[in-house]
């Protein structure tokens, strides 16, 4: 991580998740920072990835039931 970009922040973890970030920065040779950042990031791609996938979504046209009781009606389903 650039540190002349980074922003400072306090956040408390849970103390099982405190201990598991821990364990997991000391296994991999990298910062509690360096682990969560990754994390971020990742959750990050995931949500913009759903929102491209749901954008590109073929929906029907919103139609209000009264309008779709007129069709009906108009076409003499009902």
């Amino acid at each position: 991580m650039d540190q002349s970009r980074a922003k400072q922040a306090t956040i408390y973890f849970d103390e099982n998740i405190h201990k598991a970030l821990r364990l997991k920065a000391a296994g991999t040779n990298r910062s509690i920072s360096d682990v969560v950042n990754e994390a971020v990031k990742s959750l990050l791609a995931e949500d913009q990835k759903n929102l491209e996938a749901f954008e590109a979504q073929d929906y029907e046209p919103v139609v209000s039931y009264e309008d779709l009781l007129n069709d009906l009606k108009s076409e003499g389903k009902i």
